[in-house]
C-alpha cells in the first residue's frame, strides 16, 4: 500500500469515527424540550416577594408565582402580543403586560387584549429547596 493511500484510509477513519459526536452536538433537542423538570430557582427566593422571575433558566424565561399559601402557578413570562415580560398582580390575580395592556388568567389564557394568543404554562412544584418546573 502506497503512503498517500493509507493516510487517506486514516484520514477517512477519523472523520468517520468523529461523526456520531458532530451529529449529538448539533442536536436541537434542549433539556427543556425533554419533559423533565427543571430547577429555576429555589423556594427562599420564591417565598421572599411571592414570585420567581428566571429569564435564563434551562427551561427558558419562566415566572413563577404563589397564588395562594398551598397553589403556585407558572408561565413563560413573554407577551404573546409584542414580547413583553408580564408582571403578577397578587391583588387581581392576573397577568399584566406594562406595554399594551393585555391581561392573563392564572392560567395563561387572553382575557384582555391585544394579545390573542396564551402564554406558554408550566407545572410547578417544590422539591427540597428547589423550585421545579416542565412544559405542560
Amino acid at each position: 500500500m502506497k503512503r498517500r493511500d493509507f493516510i487517506n484510509w486514516v484520514g477517512l477513519g477519523l472523520i468517520a469515527s468523529s461523526l456520531p459526536v458532530a451529529i449529538a452536538a448539533c442536536s436541537s433537542q434542549t433539556p427543556s424540550a425533554t419533559g423533565d423538570w427543571q430547577t429555576v430557582g429555589t423556594s427562599a427566593e420564591l417565598d421572599k416577594t411571592g414570585q420567581l422571575l428566571a429569564k435564563n433558566s434551562p427551561a427558558g424565561p419562566v415566572l413563577v408565582v404563589s397564588t395562594s399559601k398551598a397553589a403556585m402557578t407558572a408561565v413563560n413570562p413573554t407577551c404573546t402580543h409584542a414580547g413583553c415580560t408580564v408582571e403578577w398582580k397578587a391583588e387581581t390575580k392576573k397577568f399584566a403586560c406594562p406595554c399594551h395592556g393585555s391581561e392573563f388568567g392564572v392560567d395563561g389564557k387572553v382575557q384582555k387584549g391585544p394579545a390573542t394568543e396564551a402564554l406558554k404554562t408550566y407545572a410547578a412544584k417544590i422539591e427540597g429547596n428547589s423550585v421545579l418546573v416542565k412544559p405542560t
